[in-house]
């Protein structure tokens, strides 16, 4: 499942973690986000059904992606389709993951 910005939401270990339903793997997951960006991240902040699903999104997705509603508000089914591609947004994801990156060239074409 493909995000908007072009993350695979299948290899998100926070969509992992939710999935596995396993309380003890939220909070792992917790603990290894709360250091990788130095702020308190508790286990319901991880909990994610995916962004482009009616489900349940991490903290970081329902409150502060700025990504996903623009792409939705706009009717894409991700960044790729956009005619303003790579916007300074999506530039913050797309420098900190190739694999986003390469996922949404792919779907460009190129």
């Amino acid at each position: 499942m493909l995000a908007y910005c072009g993350l695979d939401c299948a290899k998100c270990v926070g969509f992992i973690a939710t999935r596995s339903g396993d309380p003890r793997e939220l909070a792992k997951v917790a603990g290894i986000w709360s250091k990788k960006f130095n702020a308190e991240v508790k286990p319901g902040y991880v909990v994610c059904d995916g962004c482009k699903g009616t489900g349940r999104k991490s903290f970081y997705c329902a409150n502060m992606c700025k990504i996903a509603g623009c792409c939705a508000g706009r009717e894409f089914a991700t960044c790729a389709e956009c005619p303003d591609y790579a916007c300074l947004k999506l530039r913050e994801v797309l420098d900190n993951s190739p694999e986003a990156k390469a996922n949404l060239e792919r779907l460009r074409g190129k």
